[in-house]
């Protein structure tokens, strides 16, 4: 699964793992290619966090950053209502970490 945004160990400072930085230019590169589809689709509310929508989504609110990415929005948690989050799975955005 998806790296957490926090990881920072010897395999990074190798050179042999992304971070999140590089994580999210690659995902995002990605979907714009079409090698990452976008499995569905989620209209913000005006309740809506990005971290509560990973948990409902995925499981785990830790891969609100992968919310993040593939809809092209920055690192603030509450998006505005009516903000389209886009949503690809998570063994699709694995390969590009």
């Amino acid at each position: 699964m998806p790296t957490n945004r926090y990881i920072n160990d010897s395999r990074i400072r190798a050179g042999q793992q992304f971070g999140t930085a590089a994580a999210v230019v690659n995902i995002r590169a990605a979907i714009k290619a079409g090698e990452i589809p976008i499995v569905r689709t989620v209209i913000a509310t005006g309740s809506d966090r990005l971290d509560t929508l990973a948990g409902n989504i995925y499981g785990d609110a830790k891969y609100w950053w992968v919310l993040a990415a593939a809809s092209g929005i920055g690192w603030g948690l509450q998006v505005p209502p009516d903000t389209v989050i886009s949503v690809p799975s998570l063994s699709d955005v694995d390969r590009y970490l």
